[in-house]
Parts: structure tokens; sequence; C-alpha cells
């Protein structure tokens, strides 16, 4: 069992409901435009590095006749996307050695994971799999807004706990997070010299503002939770890679925190009081054929 991502890198809670967010109906058309794929054909849409399956999901529900393959080494990951997400095939597996047969799909498909994987194996084995002319597309996280409520506000223990897990952590270079970035000219230029074709690039934009009176508010505290749910995954995290300097009790106390001041977010929105916090996300997609 390989849980190395959703113990000590991000969370399940914190990559699902983030990108349940990211990836709603309601930002679908932005997503169909790039992607520019064919909505009534029956397509077989491979995702790479899935995670806990939001994404995936959104394509069942986007491309209602494709059959949706994903696919992440992370058990935790699988496990949750089975459970959560009934109508996906899900796969325990490698990236860089997809058991598949060459020319087996017609898209491929990937988000924030170009990066952690070295570039002739990520690209070389989906121009393995994908048939001739086959899609290839590259979705990757760029540079966004972040505006926290002021009730969100470290105090003074809490900045003294990330001062110190900031002293200790070394997780990004013991498991390789981001060992491969690019810039936005980088990237398209490497799916090119990895043999694809017909590239082309976007940006879709993610404004996820709870005050906005657009959103429902069912949809609104979604957007806190989903925070919430970032803030303890990342305490959690802390006790497992590094546990020599911390203790339980210091964790507990932290979330303790954590929960207070979401709960405190929440309600706030309740009453009317509008912070504007926010976060824009914008996603660059990259789409190549083979």
């Amino acid at each position: 069992m390989n849980t190395l991502w959703s113990k000590y890198v991000q969370g399940t809670k914190t990559l699902y409901f983030s990108r349940k967010l990211r990836f709603d109906d309601l930002f679908s058309d932005q997503y169909r435009s790039l992607f520019d794929l064919d909505v009534n054909k029956k397509l077989k849409i491979f995702e790479i590095g899935c995670g806990p399956g939001a994404l995936a999901s959104a394509l069942h529900r986007w491309y209602p006749y494709a059959e949706i393959t994903a696919i992440d080494r992370d058990s935790e990951f699988i496990r949750f996307a089975i459970e959560h997400e009934s109508e996906v095939n899900f796969i325990e597996g490698d990236a860089t050695a997809l058991p598949f047969e060459d020319n087996t799909f017609d898209v491929t498909i990937s988000n924030t994971v170009a990066e952690h994987i070295e570039p002739s194996k990520f690209y070389g084995e989906q121009i393995r799999v994908l048939k001739p002319g086959g899609i290839c597309l590259v979705l990757s996280s760029r540079k966004g807004i972040n505006i926290n409520p002021k009730c969100i506000t470290f105090n003074e223990y809490e900045q003294q706990f990330w001062n110190k897990a900031e002293q200790y952590d070394d997780s990004m270079d013991r498991f390789s997070v981001c060992k491969y970035p690019m810039s936005e000219a980088e990237i398209p230029a490497t799916m090119a010299e990895y043999g694809f074709t017909n590239i082309s690039t976007g940006f879709a934009a993610v404004d996820l503002t709870p005050d906005n009176p657009k959103f429902s508010s069912s949809l609104a505290l979604d957007m806190i939770n989903a925070n919430r749910y970032t803030a303890l995954d990342a305490i959690e995290s802390v006790l497992h890679t590094m546990p020599e300097h911390f203790t339980t009790q210091e964790v507990d106390e932290m979330k303790r925190l954590t929960n207070a001041k979401y709960d405190a977010r929440i309600e706030q929105y309740q009453r009317g009081e509008k912070q504007w916090d926010t976060n824009v996300s914008i996603i660059m997609v990259i789409r190549g054929i083979k």
C-alpha cells in the first residue's frame, strides 16, 4: 500500500474538496472550450494522477458518452475515489509505467501532475497509450489570488507552530514535490519536444468568493469548508513528516484553533457580515495531438 502523497504531502480531503469546487459545473464552459472534445463521441478518456477523483467525476458529467478511466499511485486516493465516484474506473498504478497497451485511449488528461514527473516518462507514456490522432490535455495551476478573512489570521501560538514546522520541513525534497517546474512557455515547448503536434494553450479562471451573491449558500459554505480541510490536513501532515519535533497535544490544539476560526467564518457568512475573502485559481490548459 502506497499512501506517501496523501499522508505526507496533500491530504485526501484537501485535494477532493478543493478540486470539487475547481471543477464545479459552474466553470465547465471554460474547460470544455479549452479541451475541445466531441461531447457526443464515445471517447476513451484516461486521467493520470487522479487523486481522490474530483476531475474524473467532472469529466463523466461533461462527457456522458465517454468511458472514463483514472489512475493514481496513492492507495488512499484510489480507495476514496472508488467510494465516492462510482461511474469511473479507478486504478492504482504508476504514471511512468502505465498498465495499458499501446494505442488504447482517445484522450489523456492530467491536473497538476506534470511538475512532479520526469518529462520523458510523463509524455512518453502518454504518447504510447494514445491512439493516433489522440489528444493530450495537461492542466497546470498558475499563480492566482488568495485573500483570507481576518478571522483566519494566525495568533502567536499558531505562528510559532508554523515557524517551527518550516525549520524542519524537508518534504518537498523527500517526496520530489514539484521537482520539474516549468513556465507557461516551457510546458507547450516540452510537449512538442516529446512528439505532440498542433499544440494550443489557454487559461481558465475559477473565482471562489463566498460573499459573492452569484453563489448559492451551500456552495459558499463548501468554499469555506474546503479551506478548513486544507488547513487541517496541513496540520496533520506535520505530525506525520516530523513527529520527533511535535506532540499530539500541539497538533490537537492547532486543530481546535483552526476549527474555531472556520466556525467563526461560517457564522459571519450566515449573519451576512461580508469579508470578501477570495481564492481565484488560474488553470493553464495545454492541448496537443499525437
